[in-house]
């Protein structure tokens, strides 16, 4: 069962902490370990907040963690040979693309440069190809930390009723596969499904990961459901912009067993799962004599 005291509530901190002690375990048992080079191009600022998280626990946890600033202007023919370059480096075991990435940039070709075996945050088409045969040892983080926070229930995942709410390639889509490897069964919807709440009303779990704030209501929720929020919208609060998910946390946990907070849900786990395949890369990697 969740160790979680308010069973409403699902935070991602218990989660997080769990498993970045796992990979600090195995850090310091293989005493030494690679880099993560995470690459920026341009000067954003959300994307610098995300670096900064992302820097923080790898140093909690031992792995160096290289933050490099590309400049907007780079070619795309450059960047791909700098990937190239950190595919055939044996200290870098893996490598994050932040995005957004210039409108001249092909963000997919460059996470396609990006060798499976250091492709930590999954998004190499051959990764979300491996989803497919229920290899998930390096899935796209945010769909794993979805998976990893129905998991924290206690619930038997083995015919489960699912909805995602949401079919893209980085989440949704693979949050299904993942599921239905569990051997849950999935229902998908998306903007051209005649009626959300049809299929959500019946379903013992609902992720939801679409962008629209507050898009699902308690009347739309099975009581008892499990609701992982993914959302992360930006609205206007009494002292400035706040960040809300997808869903109507309030309201609906009243009528949920569990619910994803936001923030302080989802995201928090992604950090994690993102350090957790940097040490599956490293065991990839030596698996396939590249390191000793």
């Amino acid at each position: 069962m969740s160790t979680v005291a308010d069973t409403r509530l699902l935070p991602g901190k218990p989660v997080r902490a769990r498993i970045l002690s796992e990979v600090s375990a195995y850090v310091n048992q293989v005493g030494r370990i690679g880099k993560l080079v995470s690459i920026s191009i341009g000067n954003v600022p959300e994307v610098a907040v995300y670096v900064r998280n992302q820097a923080r626990a790898a140093s909690a946890v031992g792995v160096p963690f290289d933050q490099q600033l590309w400049d907007r202007s780079i070619s795309q023919e450059v960047c791909q040979s700098l990937i190239r370059e950190m595919n055939d480096d044996p200290d870098v075991i893996g490598i994050i693309l932040q995005r957004p990435v210039p409108d001249h940039i092909n963000v997919r070709a460059l996470q396609a440069a990006i060798h499976p075996l250091k492709d930590v945050e999954g998004m190499n088409p051959a990764s979300i190809g491996n989803i497919v045969y229920n290899d998930v040892a390096m899935a796209p983080c945010t769909a794993a930390a979805a998976v990893e926070l129905i998991r924290e229930t206690g619930l038997t995942m083995a015919g489960l009723e699912v909805v995602m709410v949401g079919h893209s390639e980085i989440v949704g889509k693979p949050v299904a596969m993942m599921l239905m490897a569990e051997g849950a069964t999935v229902t998908v919807c998306h903007h051209m499904t005649r009626s959300v709440a049809m299929h959500s009303r019946r379903a013992d779990v609902v992720v939801v990961a679409v962008g629209k704030a507050h898009l699902i209501g308690p009347d739309m929720i099975k009581p008892g459901a499990v609701v992982i929020d993914i959302g992360i919208n930006h609205v206007p609060g009494p002292d400035g912009p706040v960040v809300v998910g997808d869903v109507q946390t309030d309201a609906v946990k009243e009528v949920a067993g569990w619910i994803t907070p936001v923030p302080g849900g989802v995201g928090l786990v992604t950090v994690a799962i993102l350090l957790r395949n940097a040490i599956r890369a490293h065991q990839q990697q030596r698996a396939a004599g590249w390191i000793r």
